[in-house]
């Protein structure tokens, strides 16, 4: 309970309008004293207007509640308690008997005071709370947006600063890949078979996107674009795109297998360049994607139309950045649809053993 160091504020209230606080309008400026609204309003029980009197201070008073004593004998103290008053003591009272009066209502208004510090606590609290939820789901709902594009890792560091993901310009490495075959399987297979090849197909190979922590960019049908080194820049991109085509390339072998006894026939190819582009979140309100803009995309979407199947093309560029990495056939330069000039093209054939550590 509230225990007041300092003296109680009380208002005694006379009969007649002339006494000081003796009008309802004085009462009420009284109690709507911001600094010091009163503790406790002793009435003179005789006013001819007290049940009036009593009601109007209640209604007219936007101070902290406080309590009402009436001193009357009269009839009319009934009207006064009806009206809001909170007690009546005779006015021949000892003087002890008022004094026990007092103490009771100034527990009750410090009682009263204590619940309304904790409910406007509790208000508080929930308003709090609130906004915390809110702020808690929207974090979430932007995490999960990010995560159609990023892997969890990367996508819960973004989600701190979406500053990373505005308009700019940076050195990637782009890894394209499709299936061999896909297009003729899909005309001549039935839409469920169809739809359990790409199920299988996409598990494994979002599962390798996320995995090496790169940016999906592209997920439609076969195709799959995915970059490194952006939004948030990675060590050796040009290396991770290798490792995962690799990884990539493995993991359809094993599905080619299970689709051959099947009856069908599909096989894997990957085109990987280096380069710069522009990057930022594309799209409309309620659904942007994250998205590369550059040669260097076109670049590894025309060196993957060019593999075949279970071939792994490098630019002359992410071929130079992964030599020591990647036992490589280079190929005859190729004409590839876009670019006036012919172009270097290397083929994966595997990754080289990585040297022994000293121990």
């Amino acid at each position: 309970m509230n225990v007041r160091a300092e003296r109680p504020r009380i208002a005694v209230v006379g009969a007649a309008d002339a006494m000081a606080l003796g009008s309802v309008g004085d009462v009420v400026a009284f109690a709507n004293d911001a600094l010091v609204p009163p503790d406790l309003v002793i009435v003179d029980g005789t006013r001819p207007d007290l049940g009036a009197f009593c009601r109007d201070i209640r209604e007219r008073s936007d101070a902290a509640w406080f309590p009402i004593l009436i001193v009357s004998a009269d009839g009319d103290s009934i009207a006064a308690l009806n009206a809001g008053a909170d007690g009546v003591i005779a006015p021949n009272a000892r003087p002890d008997e008022l004094v026990a009066w007092a103490r009771a209502l100034l527990r009750l208004k410090a009682r009263h005071d204590d619940v309304e510090a904790q409910a406007a606590r509790f208000t508080g609290w929930t308003r709090t709370l609130v906004t915390q939820v809110a702020e808690q789901v929207e974090e979430l709902q932007r995490v999960e947006r990010l995560r159609r594009f990023l892997s969890p890792q990367v996508a819960d560091v973004v989600a701190g600063d979406e500053r990373l993901l505005e308009s700019h310009r940076r050195e990637i490495a782009v890894v394209f890949c499709d299936l061999r075959g896909f297009t003729a399987f899909s005309e001549t297979a039935e839409p469920e078979e169809v739809m359990s090849v790409l199920r299988e197909y996409h598990a494994v190979l979002g599962a390798l996107v996320f995995q090496f922590e790169a940016t999906l960019e592209r997920f439609a049908g076969d195709a799959i674009l995915a970059f490194f080194n952006d939004p948030v820049p990675c060590p050796d991109p040009a290396a991770r795109a290798v490792r995962m085509a690799v990884a990539m390339r493995e993991q359809v072998r094993e599905l080619a297998t299970k689709w051959r006894r099947r009856g069908h026939v599909l096989d894997f190819g990957v085109g990987i360049a280096v380069g710069h582009a522009t990057l930022g979140r594309i799209g409309f309100e309620g659904r942007f994607d994250y998205g590369a803009v550059g040669s260097v995309v076109n670049l590894a979407a025309r060196l993957c139309a060019e593999a075949l199947g279970g071939q792994i093309l490098l630019s002359e560029r992410a071929h130079s950045l992964v030599e020591g990495l990647v036992d490589a056939e280079l190929l005859p330069p190729v004409q590839l649809k876009g670019f006036q000039r012919p172009v270097t093209v290397h083929h994966v054939a595997g990754l080289r053993p990585e040297p022994e550590r000293a121990s």
